[in-house]
């Protein structure tokens, strides 16, 4: 299939339709302004929201569609007025890259649940009026306050995924109090944000069950990853046998599936965190209200928690377990990530391929 390349200064690989097969694309990013950062992009995460916007699956997307917003790099300019950074600094940036600044969450540095709307990293409108390209590309210019500082121990290629699956296993985690060491937790579905979230967990004393459809993840839960214990959710006798004996579920899957099993695992007043998107959440109201259950959801995190999750993975070195490829791979990749075949997070090396 061959594309126009474009003209402009910054090479990237882009969807050009619903087909959302990427080829190489050329584009101009807007100036630098007094509060920007030009950081070059050595790494960028595949994330699952690459596929529906590139594929159009929601309705909205805007073509050409440059994905990806797990990325890291290095900061090659900055504006006159940036106090955070300086060049040569590492710099990382997430899935959005401004908000209203104005509204109460904002204000809390809590950017993600913006109520007047976040500007997405790729496919939103950005403060020119363009439509914003995100990390499949060599290089992006975003303001300071968006950008995450990368710890010198923490490498770039295990940073990038923690800018989406890392923050929105972790937000919620600390929301809920989900880091109290004795406590047990259960996490639904081993991929991404799954894999995640078990890490998380270990890393803050809990006692980890993983739930899956699939005995083939049992040695990775347990020997990889460092899980406690393995459940197969269909197994009606293995989930009858820890009835009420969870502090806390993480449900990362995102395919339909019964609700009524995992909740009756909840404690007294345990917590259902669901951060998948299933078409519908259905459960008797039974197993909400006996026991005080609380079932809640949650997207991505904000500013200032980001950068703690960054610093918290440096600091006990929780990184994620990741497949390292070059740009002319991504359109296999994708397609990997729709079939589940990735453990545990895709990261492409724009660095050494995009050029």
């Amino acid at each position: 299939m061959s594309h126009e390349l474009g003209e402009g200064d910054c090479l990237a690989w882009a969807a050009r339709d619903p087909s959302g097969v990427l080829s190489p694309y050329r584009f101009s990013r807007r100036k630098v302004g007094s509060e920007d950062v030009l950081i070059k992009i050595t790494h960028c995460g595949i994330c699952y929201a690459d596929v529906g916007e590139t594929r159009n699956t929601h309705g909205f997307s805007k073509y050409p569609v440059v994905p990806g917003h797990e990325i890291v790099g290095y900061v090659k300019e900055v504006g006159s007025n940036v106090g955070k950074f300086k060049v040569g600094d590492r710099a990382g940036v997430g899935a959005y890259v401004t908000s209203c600044r104005e509204c109460e969450p904002c204000k809390d540095k809590m950017e993600s649940e913006c109520e007047k709307g976040l500007t997405l990293t790729f496919g939103g409108i950005d403060v020119d009026g363009t439509v914003t390209k995100g990390g499949y590309s060599s290089f992006i210019i975003v303001d300071e306050s968006y950008c995450y500082t990368i710890p010198e121990n923490l490498p770039s290629a295990v940073a990038a995924p923690l800018l989406c699956a890392g923050i929105t296993v972790y937000s919620p985690m600390m929301r809920h109090k989900m880091n109290q060491p004795g406590k047990s937790l259960g996490v639904i579905r081993l991929g991404g944000l799954g894999h995640m979230a078990v890490k998380f967990g270990k890393a803050f004393g809990l006692k980890v069950t993983v739930f899956s459809t699939s005995m083939s993840k049992r040695d990775e839960a347990i020997n990889l990853l460092g899980a406690d214990n393995f459940v197969i959710s269909s197994d009606e006798q293995s989930m009858k046998a820890i009835a009420r004996s969870l502090d806390f579920i993480i449900d990362t899957a995102s395919g339909n599936h019964a609700f009524d099993p995992y909740m009756s695992l909840l404690k007294r007043r345990g917590v259902f965190m669901l951060v998948g998107f299933p078409d519908e959440v259905k459960f008797s109201p039974i197993n909400l209200n006996i026991g005080s259950k609380i079932f809640s959801g949650s997207v991505t995190g904000g500013t200032e928690e980001t950068q703690q999750m960054i610093d918290f993975c440096a600091a006990h070195e929780v990184y994620p377990e990741i497949e390292l490829i070059p740009i002319d791979y991504c359109n296999d990749a994708l397609e990997r990530v729709i079939k589940k075949d990735v453990k545990y997070r895709i990261v492409i090396d724009i660095e050494n391929s995009l050029n």
